[in-house]
């Protein structure tokens, strides 16, 4: 029996209280010099034929039910029928980024089907110079971002003379790799073995809990780098998100974040989540809804380490979260990146130290307050858990090509929710940065504008380093 992982079982169970937990990615690409007028959709009906190769995660999907005694299995599905699972779209004549923006938020709105493997994708043309656009969205119990962007980097080249090359989500797969277990009545001697590890590893669990929540504590009173249980403030983004979706994204030279990083010796995700730290309070500045505490931020912090790749780790999701707190009640923006260095560096210790388990067990009565809340009828608007879910996914660090295609950018789509109602997901790719913004139409109307914002913080930070030099 292919058990989903505690985590994954509790995402799979929780989409059904909430909203879809999918995550995505947008690739643009620029089609080769010799490509022609049938080109996407000649790649269209090429991998809709291949799939001999296709990742074995995204043949299975999960099931719970009486033949697994309620607990949450993966079933593998022989025979895949690829119509259901990549589509084709053409956006209008003339269309630029934010006509595209406007699709992926449509497409970003729909769940994904769970009597089948929890995916989808699609090749969009359309855009200026023949560019076109490949979208993939995965739940995120099949895999997570680091892994998901190594699944894509991997199936991309360097050679922009390669051809016939096979689909993002297909490879080819090592012998006996992956999950392709068939679906069985379980043996309760094996249900009680796995409930036997789960109480084994109790004490320890509880040990370092024990240990994490003492070193939060001490950390919150003496720094005030660490943010405490429900110690966010309320604001939209702890709302119902409703059920469409917002998008956009933008991209920027990583020598900038480089720069200010070099000036100031702090990390590179220090600086980004500082600049999304000073979007936040512009616009709630700007509507008069900035709190007078600061916000806090989930931040995922990846223990995949270098054992594992993306063709050939087994698990979905291996990383950790930790709450940041993210200096919004400071106006000075190097006040604001010192504290958030401060804040994100004792978050990485505890995830590293106490372990992806531990440190998770401890923020559970933080998210569910967080995302549980919104959905009790009358919840009064009290103070959450966090406000916002920001993270940073490295890309391919090289320009890549798919099918003669150059990629010109990778822009993360991911997961908000009821309570948790903004995401906002960074991505790095060969010599620029990009930054994805995800919300609820209703929650942020003008999703758009945080893209100019995002250009005038991070030039207010700038402006900030080269002052103080």
């Amino acid at each position: 029996m292919d058990l989903l992982e505690p985590l994954d079982a509790a995402m799979i169970t929780a989409e059904a209280l909430s909203e879809p937990l999918h995550t995505a990615a947008v690739l643009i690409l620029c089609p080769p010099a010799d490509a022609g007028p049938g080109y996407v959709d000649e790649l269209y009906r090429s991998a809709l034929a291949d799939t001999a190769e296709l990742d074995p995660r995204f043949r299975r999907h999960p099931h719970a039910g009486l033949d697994t005694a309620g607990l949450w299995v993966w079933h593998t599905d022989e025979i895949i029928d690829m119509r259901k699972h990549l589509q084709r779209r053409t956006l209008p004549a003339g269309a630029d980024h934010e006509a595209l923006w406007r699709l992926i938020s449509e497409l970003h709105s729909e769940p994904l089907e769970r009597s089948r493997p929890m995916w989808m994708a699609y090749l969009i043309d359309g855009l200026a110079d023949g560019r076109f656009v490949y979208y993939i969205k995965v739940h995120h119990t099949v895999i997570d971002g680091v892994a998901g962007l190594a699944m894509i980097a991997g199936a991309l080249t360097t050679d922009p003379d390669k051809r016939s090359m096979r689909p993002l989500y297909a490879h080819k797969s090592p012998a006996g790799n992956g999950s392709t277990s068939r679906r069985r009545i379980p043996n309760p001697l094996s249900l009680a073995r796995v409930a036997l590890r789960g109480l084994t590893g109790g004490i320890e669990t509880a040990r370092q809990l024990a240990i994490a929540e003492i070193s939060t504590v001490a950390n919150s009173l003496g720094s005030g780098t660490a943010a405490l249980p429900l110690e966010a403030p309320y604001t939209r983004f702890n709302g119902r998100i409703g059920r469409e979706r917002s998008f956009a994204g933008g991209s920027w030279p990583k020598s900038r974040i480089r720069a200010v990083q070099k000036a100031t010796g702090v990390t590179g995700n220090d600086v980004l989540t500082t600049v999304v730290a000073g979007v936040l309070r512009e616009w709630l500045l700007a509507r008069d809804e900035l709190p007078n505490s600061s916000l806090v931020a989930i931040c995922p912090v990846t223990v995949r380490g270098r054992e594992h790749s993306a063709e050939d780790d087994e698990h979905g999701n291996l990383f950790g979260l930790q709450l940041c707190p993210l200096g919004t009640d400071l106006a000075d923006p190097l006040e604001r990146l010192d504290y958030i260095h401060r804040a994100m560096t004792w978050a990485k210790h505890q995830v590293t130290d106490r372990g992806s388990n531990a440190t998770m067990l401890l923020l559970a009565p933080s998210i569910a307050v967080t995302v549980l809340s919104p959905i009790a009828p009358l919840a009064p608007r009290l103070r959450r858990g966090y406000n916002v879910s920001i993270s940073s996914v490295p890309g391919p660090q090289a320009e890549m090509y798919w099918n003669g295609a150059h990629l010109e950018e990778i822009y993360p789509v991911s997961t908000a929710i009821d309570g948790q109602a903004l995401n906002v997901t960074m991505c790095s790719y060969a010599d620029r940065v990009t930054f994805g913004y995800v919300s609820g139409r209703d929650v942020v109307p003008d999703i758009g504008s945080l893209i100019p914002l995002t250009e005038r913080v991070l030039a207010d930070l700038e402006a900030a380093v080269a002052a103080q030099s």
